[in-house]
């Protein structure tokens, strides 16, 4: 739930807090639905790890009247076919490949959003309620909920100001674990897995604080510059890390002609990494991207580091939005 989607807000290193306004608003920014004009749906594929993992999402939203929107969304991180070799060898000590299954481990969110504007109307807001579904073969699997809320702010200079709190009250996954696939490889390695592990796993509230401003040049040209403030309220490697709060910034760019075509780019994910000789390295994730639209059906592609800038596994993105009013054209 923390990758991101769309590869056009990927491409702008996810700094799309204040300026996301389209179906894909449902996972930035629930307050952006509300720019909406007509129902739209999203598509996005992104392979990760040299095409190991498989990275999946689809949504739709529509207005319900003039003053409210919604959207649902869902996604889906997996990797698939992964060998099951805790059978390899039989009782008699003999190596059998025929004892060797696959099987798949995934985690599913699932969002269902709502977005209405406040009774000052350069305000908006939205509420996202989700379901996180995990899932380990037939060994384990375990259900979360949890709550989002957004706002975004135009202001009368065309400034846009967004802020978006993620897992509000605690996001909560309970596991339930088969105990009888766990007896299996209990003493597998003398001494160890003889305890179950931990049945509940807590995802704590992340802050998003975002600005936006879009400039247009000659009437065809116009560049979106946005930027973020990516906070957890907990000390990790981010750029600011304080002891109750660590920061991480994302600065994002689309320049466009026409509205037709996209050229992006970004920076973010600022970590410092501890190295062998225990010395800290500042390291960065830059993010590149191009997009097409027309006539409703808008086309991009993103070209992003999963790490930093110095690790040679880049991923990518692709994604497709609808505006589904062209059907009814």
């Amino acid at each position: 739930m923390s990758i991101g989607v769309d590869a056009a807000a990927m491409g702008m290193s996810n700094a799309v807090t204040a300026s996301t306004g389209d179906v894909t608003s449902g996972y930035w920014n629930p307050a952006g639905l509300m720019n909406l004009t007509d129902s739209q749906a999203a598509l996005m594929h992104a392979s990760y790890f040299a095409n190991i993992a498989q990275y999946d999402y689809a949504a739709y939203a529509q207005p319900i009247d003039n003053s409210s929107a919604f959207a649902v969304s869902a996604i889906r991180f997996g990797v698939d076919n992964i060998m099951n070799t805790t059978q390899l060898i039989d009782s008699q000590g003999n190596i059998d490949y025929n004892r060797i299954s696959l099987f798949s481990a995934a985690d599913y969110g699932f969002l269902l959003s709502y977005a209405r504007k406040a009774p000052m109307k350069e305000l908006t807001y939205g509420v996202n309620a989700k379901v996180i579904r995990r899932v380990i073969g037939k060994f384990a699997d375990s259900w979360g909920f949890g709550f989002d809320f957004g706002l975004q702010y135009r202001t009368r200079g065309d400034w846009k100001m967004g802020f978006m709190l993620r897992d509000i009250t605690t996001t909560y996954n309970v596991w339930a674990i088969n105990k009888a696939e766990y007896q299996k490889v209990m003493d597998a390695v003398p001494g160890q897995n003889q305890e179950l592990p931990e049945t509940t796993e807590i995802t704590l509230p992340k802050a998003q604080l975002g600005v936006s401003k879009k400039f247009e040049f000659h009437g065809d040209y116009a560049l979106l510059a946005s930027a973020n403030l990516n906070m957890q309220f907990a000390k990790t490697n981010d750029l600011v890390n304080l002891d109750f709060v660590s920061i991480d910034p994302a600065v994002g760019f689309e320049f466009s002609y026409l509205d037709l075509a996209f050229l992006r780019a970004g920076t973010g994910n600022f970590q410092y990494e501890q190295q062998l000789d225990s010395s800290q390295r500042l390291t960065f994730q830059p993010n590149i991207g191009v997009g097409f639209k027309y006539r409703g059906v808008q086309i991009d592609y993103a070209l992003t580091d999963i790490g930093d800038q110095s690790a040679a596994l880049y991923s990518n993105i692709f994604s497709l939005k609808v505006d589904l009013g062209i059907f009814r054209r």
